[in-house]
């Protein structure tokens, strides 16, 4: 039996969330068939399924661990499926999709604008082909001025044909977040630590890939200063900025007199390194320096931060900046007495808190259980926070490593693998199913209240 018009339409939006999902693990399947041919690898070949899926996992969920060397491993073929991989994962596989329907004359489904508003964070279903061009060519203006930038340093250390693809690989992945490298041996940008114009271009990189493509034109549309932003564009920069101020802070306090860290540097390299690491431990996955090396605290400090991540609609992971943004808020409310959550002489609705919380609780119970089960099978083969610092780093879709992660046995890699792809349409899947949920169901009867007691 057919279904009524509307309530086909209905079932079309329950389901989107569910589509998103499946694109993504489509085109995870598709790299990974690439990846395991013979060709992909410079040894000729086949680098065998599992490290297959697991490196096109990390890219398209723009992570960054990986279980074989990337610059050693992979040919000049398979490190173009990489870096392809990653630019789909990082802006989005229906980007692409509303852009090939676009080239050949088709017209965009109801169905189809509504999955590319989820995916991109975007307020309005109307004139999606104009803003999804305006986010590609802003998208790879950004990753050109990196490429620029990074050649300045990449090609006279390795001739202009190899140094202008390491610009252009490294400029793709630190925009998309993803912190993959081709250096080799596991190094990332430790050979380039007392380097300015490398650190501070991918710095900047992983910043604006972070932030989100609305968050990127509204400020730089804006021409009637930072108050006059939406409140979602201030709190974003807002607490990007301080997260950065801090992390810079306090990884200078922890790290400058550990001998394998910070201490060998001057007091301007340190502050830098410093910086860079508060910038890349939020999502990125490149390290400046050893971070085997780093103390305890530095290690939890840096789990925290990759659990709050980037920003929405970025290509970064987390459960993103407004989330805790709007769970502090909800924390001072309380603590205040207020009934209502008010946020620079703006309220906040009660759903919005209520997904904030649902994220939250859903990304620490999944860190939680992926934490617990690494460590029971690695049977105290590696410090439960080098555990939680790898379980951490995947579910952020970080990258960053401290154990490094081919160490890890089979079955621990095995349980990263789902942890990467929740960490990045786990939380995005949740927000948009409760969301079209709040409101749309209502019980058919309202229960008596009872009040128990909290704290």
């Amino acid at each position: 039996m057919s279904l009524p018009a509307k309530q086909k339409g209905k079932v079309s939006f329950q389901h989107a969330e569910s589509i998103l999902v499946l694109g993504f693990l489509a085109v995870i399947m598709l790299g990974t068939v690439l990846l395991a041919l013979p060709g992909a690898a410079k040894n000729g070949q086949s680098i065998g399924f599992f490290h297959s899926l697991f490196t096109a996992t990390s890219a398209v969920c723009v992570t960054g661990l990986v279980s074989v060397d990337t610059g050693t491993t992979f040919s000049p073929f398979g490190q173009i499926v990489l870096l392809i991989l990653i630019q789909v994962g990082g802006l989005g596989f229906m980007v692409f999709a509303t852009m090939l329907m676009s080239m050949l004359g088709r017209k965009i489904s109801i169905k189809g604008r509504m999955l590319i508003r989820e995916s991109m964070n975007s307020a309005s279903l109307s004139d999606l082909g104009k803003v999804t061009r305006l986010y590609l060519t802003l998208s790879l203006a950004i990753e050109t001025a990196g490429t620029v930038l990074l050649g300045i340093r990449f090609v006279p250390l390795y001739g202009w044909k190899n140094g202008i693809w390491m610009a252009v690989f490294h400029s793709v992945s630190a925009f998309c977040n993803a912190g993959f490298d081709l250096f080799g041996g596991y190094a990332s940008l430790t050979a380039f630590s007392g380097d300015p114009l490398v650190l501070l271009t991918v710095a900047v990189l992983i910043i604006l890939g972070g932030l989100g493509f609305s968050v990127i034109l509204e400020t730089i549309r804006n021409r009637q200063g930072f108050r006059n932003l939406s409140l979602h564009t201030r709190m974003v920069l807002m607490a990007t900025l301080i997260l950065l101020l801090s992390g810079t802070f306090f990884y200078w306090l922890a790290e400058r007199t550990n001998l394998e860290t910070l201490a060998g540097c001057s007091e301007a390299n340190r502050i830098l390194n410093a910086f860079f690491q508060s910038v890349t431990m939020r999502t990125a996955g490149f390290n400046s320096i050893n971070l085997s090396r780093l103390r305890d605290g530095s290690k939890l400090f840096s789990s925290f931060l990759m659990f709050i991540g980037a920003s929405p609609a970025s290509t970064g992971g987390g459960i993103k900046t407004t989330t805790m943004a709007a769970l502090a808020f909800l924390i001072l409310s309380v603590v205040r007495g207020e009934s209502e959550i008010n946020v620079a002489r703006r309220r906040l609705p009660d759903d919005i808190a209520r997904r904030a919380l649902a994220v939250a609780v859903l990304f620490l119970t999944i860190l939680f259980t992926g934490t617990l089960t690494i460590a029971l099978i690695e049977e105290g083969n590696f410090p439960l926070e080098d555990v939680l610092f790898e379980a951490s780093s995947a579910m952020g879709t970080v990258g960053v490593s401290a154990i490094g992660t081919p160490n890890l046995s089979p079955a621990s890699q095995a349980v990263l693998l789902p942890m990467m792809f929740l960490g990045r349409v786990g939380p995005l899947t949740l927000a948009v199913a409760v969301a079209k949920r709040q409101g749309g169901k209502r019980s058919a009867s309202k229960y008596p209240e009872e009040r128990i007691m909290i704290g």
